[in-house]
């Protein structure tokens, strides 16, 4: 945790959350999660191979210009990605999550990875979390799945909404 100290108070550094697309494929899904995570303060990271170029149109329309207020890292496989996060909280979203995601409480520097829109996330990155780690959103009985972008959203407001909606800015005691 980084933390920054001024004369009058201590500051928290830590990021708020962070949101991981394995491995993404719809170029306005991702534009979409873009221009969430630039209104939420939230960092997004992407692991490839990725379904489209970052200079897709769909993309970068759907992200409208938010694009240069968002936090983008890019990896080029999952090992460097988790390398990146080994000292956070993971937690996958998944159909197959065992617990819903407003049963679980969440902390800032919380990590969300959610998969690929056509087949979610691999057993592997599953299962190398524990069970009451994997969330996942509620749907009627039968249905597949929801939209990545929209699923995202729900997750990553609920989380916020926990933390009383507050960033590292609006945390510190002067602003």
């Amino acid at each position: 945790m980084a933390v920054v100290q001024s004369a009058n108070a201590v500051i928290d550094c830590r990021p708020m959350f962070d949101v991981v697309l394995y491995q993404p494929e719809i170029p306005p899904n991702t534009g979409n999660i873009i221009r969430l995570c630039a209104n939420t303060g939230v960092r997004l990271h992407l692991v490839r191979p990725l379904g489209f170029s970052l200079e897709d149109k769909q993309l970068l329309r759907a992200g409208l210009d938010y694009h240069e207020f968002a936090s983008l890292t890019v990896y080029d496989d999952w090992a460097d990605c988790l390398e990146r996060f080994k000292d956070r909280r993971l937690l996958p979203v998944s159909t197959k999550g065992k617990r819903r995601y407003d049963q679980c409480v969440y902390a800032q520097g919380d990590v969300f990875v959610f998969g690929p829109e056509s087949r979610g996330l691999p057993a592997e990155i599953l299962e190398a979390v524990v069970e009451q780690q994997r969330i996942r959103v509620p749907m009627l009985p039968h249905s597949r799945s929801l939209n990545l972008s929209n699923a995202v959203a729900i997750v990553v407001y609920e989380a916020w909404r926990q933390i009383g909606f507050k960033s590292t800015i609006d945390s510190h005691p002067s602003a």
